[in-house]
């Protein structure tokens, strides 16, 4: 039975996606919870990550798919502390969601942001730099040495080099976010998939002024993605051959 069977027949899915793979570094029933659909909660910096780089990339799906959100009267009239959350305004919210239909709902302010963070991009010439005259969203199902891989890149400009949106709370701090988010696993993928050798990170600062960065990927870090990559696969091929029921795990000490 190949990976692709075997992953299709124990927890639904036939492929690995970058994600999947950064949590088969850790705990496996956080894996498993994951292919299986359990862990369906986006944190905020995911949603506006999601809408910052359909805002850059194919910004006319932009209006069809999202729905701005002005609360700032209701939020005004209610007042308080908290006024998110009263049960007026969920109310409130709820009644726009209806009138959104099928579009999801996102802020007014993270909708006026990322308009200006990608302004922001064009105007010191990183966007051009980069992303202008590239092929965005670019999908790919493939078996790579046997491992069903899937994935969205953000950019291939012009089969030379592979650039990924990154929106930031700290640009100093990105060197090390490539590694504790596992950056590095994607890079690694990505240039083995496409069999193209440089890597680029275009990372902002979400905060005003919206710092921009144009980061090159090391050949250390991709070695070390490599590395990564490898031993998430090993974690996945061992779970999926011992057949056995996957606890989540505690720690024990005595301090």
């Amino acid at each position: 039975m190949t990976m692709r069977e075997q992953l299709q027949e124990r927890v639904g899915k036939p492929r690995l996606s970058y994600s999947s793979l950064k949590y088969a570094l850790g705990d496996m029933k956080l894996w498993e919870m994951y292919m299986r659909g359990q862990m369906k909660k986006e944190s905020e910096a995911l949603h506006f990550g999601s809408l910052y780089d359909m805002l850059l990339f194919e910004p006319e799906k932009a209006n069809d798919l999202y729905f701005p959100l002005n609360d700032s009267l209701v939020v005004d009239d209610i007042g308080g502390r908290n006024p998110r959350s009263t049960k007026r305004y969920k109310e409130w919210k709820a009644e726009q969601a209806e009138k959104a239909q099928a579009k999801e709902l996102v802020s007014q302010e993270d909708w006026k942001k990322a308009h200006e963070m990608i302004q922001r991009l064009k105007d010191c010439g990183l966007y051009d730099k980069r992303f202008a005259g590239g092929s965005y969203q670019v999908e790919f199902n493939v078996d790579l040495d046997g491992v069903p891989l899937k994935g969205f890149l953000d950019c291939l400009r012009d089969g030379e080099f592979i650039v990924d949106s990154k929106s930031s709370r700290s640009i100093e701090k990105f060197r090390y976010d490539v590694r504790s988010f596992s950056y590095d696993i994607q890079a690694y993928i990505y240039t083995k998939v496409f069999g193209i050798k440089e890597f680029w990170w275009v990372v902002q600062e979400k905060a005003f002024p919206f710092y921009p960065a144009d980061v090159k990927c090391s050949e250390e870090t991709l070695f070390s993605g490599e590395m990564k990559y490898h031993q998430a696969v090993e974690n996945i091929q061992k779970w999926l051959s011992e057949q056995t029921k996957t606890d989540l795990h505690y720690a024990e000490f005595v301090v």
